[in-house]
């Protein structure tokens, strides 16, 4: 049984849980190493106290999990086969507190759950997974940080893309191609190219507007690769940038960087959002920034914690975050900068490593 797994017992017998059933394919993936896409088929993980873990998988994928997993007892079931009668057979007659995950769990799969498996109750186990998923081992920092390094190649290659009648939309296709190209298995969101007065939308949709001179252009972009996501946000000035901008732009990167600063083990996730909002706030454009500073990452884009100024949850030391305070001001622009930060030692420090400083894009 690998750490993750022992963990997850652990917690499974200090929460009073007599089983458990994983469903969630990142989360099977995340304590057994199996990846996959089941579409409707059902997958589960099941553990029972003080038994081996047990793999349900659809037939198609046995092959796949038999090589890839950590659980040696894998059972499959075929498209005509009922998987409810395979837990009912493995849970046995009757069974204690039953943890599920209520926020991946339909309500029809838990009417078939429940009618075929006997449980004294149901409890919730997602938020134990997020808190464990929370803490980043050595080696998934180490894909997080390939991760990084992969979107930052991407944007890289991307800018000499950056030409006079260009569109927002024709430089994403060019980035989701260069990040196949490199190797990520693909975009982890969907890819933000703005430009121009585009920019002042925190989430807008690229489209076909050309880039101009004298425009601000935000990239906001990440990859999967390993079972592991990037997401990093530059922003550029076309030709050009009047002082307005200038400005704009370098409250935002005081910003960042002072979120990055306060962000420690023992300290509260609120007070990196409330230290990147302070320098905006100083800085006269605190109705321009309506986001919170930032979210947890790692299997999922977004996870686990949310980093808003009421979030009184203590950091530790290997989580992983976002820190991307922004300022969005109708008409003129926007200019946001994101970084990954990793918890560890007495501080932090960034996984995200591209220049920060104003750059000034030729056309």
């Amino acid at each position: 049984m690998n750490e993750a797994l022992k963990r997850l017992e652990r917690e499974m017998t200090a929460e009073g849980l007599d089983a458990l059933l994983v469903t969630d394919p990142k989360h099977v993936y995340y304590l057994t190493g199996f990846a996959s896409n089941p579409h409707e088929r059902f997958l589960g993980l099941l553990l029972i106290r003080g038994e081996e873990p047990v793999l349900v998988v659809p037939a198609l994928d046995a092959e796949s999990a038999h090589a890839s997993s950590s659980v040696s007892s894998i059972v499959t079931h075929s498209d005509t086969d009922d998987p409810y009668s395979l837990l009912k057979e493995r849970f046995g007659p009757k069974l204690g507190k039953l943890g599920i995950e209520k926020e991946h769990f339909s309500v029809a799969r838990f009417e078939l759950l429940s009618s075929a498996v006997q449980a004294e109750g149901f409890a919730d186990i997602g938020p134990l997974l997020r808190r464990m998923r929370a803490i980043k081992s050595p080696e998934e920092i180490a894909r997080m940080e390939h991760a990084a390094k992969l979107v930052e190649e991407v944007l890289s290659q991307g800018l000499v893309h950056v030409k006079e009648g260009v569109s927002e939309i024709e430089l994403v296709a060019e980035l989701e191609y260069l990040m196949k190209k490199l190797g990520a298995s693909g975009p982890s969101f969907d890819t933000m190219v703005l430009s121009g007065p585009n920019t002042a939308l925190p989430h807008g949709v690229p489209g076909s507007r050309q880039i101009a001179a004298g425009d601000l252009l935000m990239f906001d972009l990440g990859v999967f690769a390993d079972g592991y996501a990037s997401d990093i946000t530059r922003t550029f000035a076309v030709e050009r940038a009047d002082s307005e901008l200038v400005r704009i732009y370098d409250t935002v990167l005081a910003a960042n960087e002072a979120g990055i600063a306060a962000a420690k083990a023992g300290a509260s996730y609120g007070s990196v959002d409330l230290a990147a909002r302070t320098v905006i706030d100083k800085a006269g454009y605190g109705s321009y920034f309506v986001h919170r500073v930032g979210h947890g990452l790692g299997m999922d884009t977004h996870e686990y914690p949310s980093l808003h100024g009421l979030n009184t949850d203590i950091m530790e030391s290997g989580n992983v975050f976002t820190v991307e305070p922004g300022i969005y001001v109708p008409g003129i622009g926007g200019v946001r900068i994101e970084d990954e930060v990793l918890v560890e030692g007495g501080g932090a420090r960034t996984l995200t490593r591209f220049p920060k400083g104003l750059t000034v894009l030729e056309l």
